[in-house]
């Protein structure tokens, strides 16, 4: 077992019942043969001096309170509490107790009090077996104050007191005296009536509570709680609570307990919220048994009105009437919203059956109305009951969401409305949408979707939500980032080109929440997002928000980017590279000039994982296009080292062309220089596109030319018939090959807008954006390397399994040079 399991703090309770600090240690249980018998040894962290030792006697009243703390007596004035660090050493030492004792570990007390009682008295025989009280008179009501605070230290007093207090009606002789007190207006008399019902209730038994909260007594306790010493004037509960708190009852209830149980839970749980003041640690398990009292209260009254199948349908019935007027709806709303944090109380098999029964009666439908009306308290309710519903069955409102596709339009589908109302908050914090972006996660996170033989939720709902769903999501950030905006907001004079923006800050904050819902897509929507990104070239608008001046937005704009490139898919970086999509990221960077903060850290740490995970496709376009604006940034080594990384790639590529010389200078294939690189160009890319890397198959140089393999003379003849046409375009070709090229900016370019032949590629790239070099003994090397460098449009890289599926609606890929 760990340190931190075993490390407890030690307190005893002094002569002022205040629970003083010995000191930190560790414990064990342990058999100590000075003491005959297992005990408990803490030995201090500071210098493992023994700070307690205390044998497990099997008669002693052991308490297990709050979970973390083990409290018992060992003589009539001293108290000892052991407070664990972790629950699981709390644990393990009570089940040590407990079978010194031969308890079960589930009890919170070891003993029977009762028998404890007995023992105690052979023990120490001056004491009383049962406590007697004084006299239930106005005089006495010192005394009686004194005895009852003086108990409540010893769980075994209490246990005595409380018995005593139960054979004799003590109680309402007590709340008697306190109606004479307050009409004689006897002010002392008053504050020991506080302090003795204050004390009846840490005394934690449920006999007494069910006389203090009964209809006869309950107003006079709270009207005893009323007079606190500390306090200059009295508090007005009861006036509260028969004047200001009203009992509304959206549909009448004549179960005359069903309404007795509602009043008696509402006034219970005023006087441990309201009235009591926050207990202390210790304290704290003095109201356990209330805590208790409230909670089965609660499940009474849900179970009574779930078998009422004529209450909630007729609450149902009304809930959606177009006739209910407006605060009659607000008040069914409520009690609904109650109703559900009434049912947390309830065993998971009964709030099964009490959200199947919600369901049944159509919560659903119902939420959908009420979720679009304009009564802003209204909606903040329904979404509480949404909340319960997500939180209890993602999958059951999934399958109502579906199931209403097939038979409504997309803008009434009730995630469509959550939507709507998460993009309308008015809140400036949006403090609602937050609420319901949190909502959507889990209703789209697949890790909650379930998986049968039958179906599969995960397909069926993700095809659902971005057929159905995605626009409306998506909406806020498309129209924030169009062309026509940002040329509408653009600052007069401005030196960037794209200068947006939402730069009023709710609507930014709006996009930062769509954003983080996107990147959650990104990491658990596989294909599905990957082609929703493609057709609306999504990275590209996001990317506009970089010139946000509210950082955070920024930051979330990038944090979407680096997520797409955490994936180390070549789908993404070929849409990436072609799209020149790493200028606004630059950009930024360059603009932020020389400040530290979190987008000069982010924007580094996105370079930095490109060259630690080697990335090839993205290191060349970055080193090509950026380096002359990225070399003057060095108090980081990472461009450095994207150079690096780049210079060792070719240098790799130049040394595996170099294995094939004796082959490509044979008379037997020697034609014009331009076809020879062509197809030598052709004959490399095939084997990448096998391979995965630029691998010239091993050739032994003493071998004849006779047996060079058939397929490569095969190949080099059916490419004579066209020698002449591909001669006439090869230089384009060649200076095209290089690693730089023009990149369109365009939306459609970056969706895949390919020619179908070399040709149309070849004269998509001007020989202004080329290298300018068309050297035939460079071009062979470009060649190679453009497949694993820049080139990614030229190329057909490895797809992924879901490309497939994909191919449908992504970019057009471009074909194979000499297809």
């Amino acid at each position: 077992m760990s340190d931190t399991r075993r490390r407890v703090k030690v307190y005893t309770l002094n002569e002022d019942r205040q629970w003083d600090d010995r000191g930190t240690g560790h414990v064990s249980s342990t058999y100590v043969e000075r003491l005959k018998g297992m005990s408990l040894l803490v030995r201090a962290e500071a210098d493992g001096s023994l700070l307690l030792e205390s044998k497990i006697n099997p008669n002693t009243a052991y308490q297990k309170q709050q979970d973390t703390l083990i409290v018992w007596s060992e003589a009539e004035n001293y108290d000892l509490a052991l407070s664990f660090q972790e629950k699981a050493g709390c644990d393990e030492i009570w089940e040590k107790i407990c079978q010194v004792q031969g308890k079960d570990p589930s009890v919170e007390v070891t003993q029977d009090l009762i028998e404890s009682e007995e023992e105690h008295i052979e023990e120490m025989p001056e004491t009383s077996p049962l406590i007697d009280l004084p006299s239930c008179e106005l005089n006495k009501l010192e005394e009686i104050a004194d005895l009852v605070t003086s108990v409540l230290s010893s769980p075994i007093r209490r246990e005595k007191l409380a018995l005593a207090l139960e054979n004799e009606g003590y109680i309402k002789k007590l709340l008697q005296l306190f109606q004479v007190c307050e009409n004689l207006e006897n002010t002392e008399g008053l504050h020991h009536l506080y302090e003795i019902i204050r004390g009846i209730l840490f005394l934690n038994k449920a006999t007494l509570f069910e006389v203090m909260f009964s209809d006869e007594c309950i107003m006079d306790v709270v009207g005893c709680l009323e007079y606190d010493p500390s306090l200059a004037q009295p508090k007005r509960h009861r006036e509260f609570l028969t004047k200001t708190a009203k009992f509304k009852e959206v549909i009448p209830i004549t179960d005359s307990e069903l309404r007795q149980k509602i009043h008696q839970t509402y006034r219970v749980q005023y006087i441990q919220d309201i009235i009591l003041p926050t207990p202390s640690v210790f304290e704290e398990n003095f109201l356990s048994t209330l805590t208790s009292f409230i909670f089965f209260n609660k499940v009474e009254i849900v179970s009574m009105l779930q078998e009422d199948e004529k209450f909630l349908s007729e609450v149902f019935a009304q809930l959606t009437d177009e006739a209910t007027d407006d605060d009659k709806r607000c008040e069914l709303v409520n009690f609904f919203k109650e109703f559900c944090a009434f049912s947390q109380t309830l065993q998971p098999q009964n709030r099964d059956a009490f959200f199947k029964t919600l369901a049944k009666l159509g919560i659903l439908p119902a939420l959908e109305i009420v979720m679009g009306m304009d009564d802003l308290q209204v909606r903040s309710a329904a979404t509480d009951i949404f909340s319960y519903l997500v939180e209890f069955s993602p999958s059951m409102v999934r399958e109502f969401v579906m199931q209403e596709a097939q038979q409504s339009d997309d803008d009434i589908l009730l995630i469509n409305v959550v939507i709507e109302q998460m993009i309308c908050d008015t809140d400036p914090e949006l403090g609602g949408a937050v609420q319901l972006m949190g909502l959507l996660r889990t209703l789209i996170d697949p890790e909650n979707m379930l998986a049968t033989a039958n179906k599969t939720e995960k397909s069926e709902f993700l095809n659902f939500f971005y057929n159905h769903c995605m626009h409306v999501l998506t909406a806020p950030l498309l129209a924030n980032t169009s062309e026509d905006k940002c040329e509408k907001d653009a600052v007069v004079g401005s030196t960037k080109s794209n200068t947006i923006c939402p730069d009023n800050y709710q609507t930014a904050q709006l996009l930062a929440l769509i954003l983080e819902l996107l990147t959650f897509c990104v990491e658990h929507h596989t294909y599905h997002i990957k082609n929703y990104i493609m057709n609306k070239d999504l990275l590209r608008r996001v990317l506009v928000l970089m010139n946000s001046k509210h950082t955070f937005l920024a930051l979330c704009a990038l944090r979407f980017m680096r997520r797409i490139i955490g994936l180390k898919d070549e789908f993404y970086n070929r849409y990436i590279t072609k799209g020149n999509l790493f200028e606004p990221v630059i950009n930024a960077l360059l603009d932020n000039g020389t400040r530290y903060n979190l987008l000069n850290s982010a924007v580094i740490e996105l370079f930095e994982f490109i060259r630690v995970e080697d990335i090839k496709s993205l290191i060349a376009h970055i080193v090509e296009n950026f380096y002359n604006a990225l070399e003057s940034i060095e108090y980081v080594q990472t461009f450095k080292g994207l150079k690096t990384k780049y210079e060792q790639e070719k240098d790799r590529q130049n040394q595996k062309l170099n294995s094939v010389p004796s082959i490509l200078r044979s008379n037997r294939f020697r034609r014009d220089a331009r076809a020879l690189e062509e197809d030598e160009e052709m004959w490399f890319n095939e084997d990448e596109e096998e391979e995965g890397e630029a691998v010239v198959p091993p050739v032994e140089k003493s071998k004849p030319e006779d047996d060079f393999p058939d397929s490569y003379e095969k190949f080099m003849e059916t490419k004579k018939a066209k020698e002449s046409e591909d001669k006439e375009n090869l230089p384009k070709r060649t200076s095209a090959g290089g690693f730089k090229f023009t990149f369109s900016h365009s939306a459609s370019a970056a969706n895949g807008a390919n020619s179908t032949n070399s040709k149309s590629v070849a004269a998509q790239t001007s020989p202004a954006s080329s290298n300018g070099s068309s050297s035939k003994n460079a071009t062979l090397t470009t060649a190679v390397t453009a497949t694993k460098g820049s080139l990614v449009g030229l190329v057909d890289y490895p797809d992924d399994e879901d490309d497939d599926e994909e191919e449908e609606t992504s970019p057009r890929k471009r074909p194979r040079l000499g297809s």
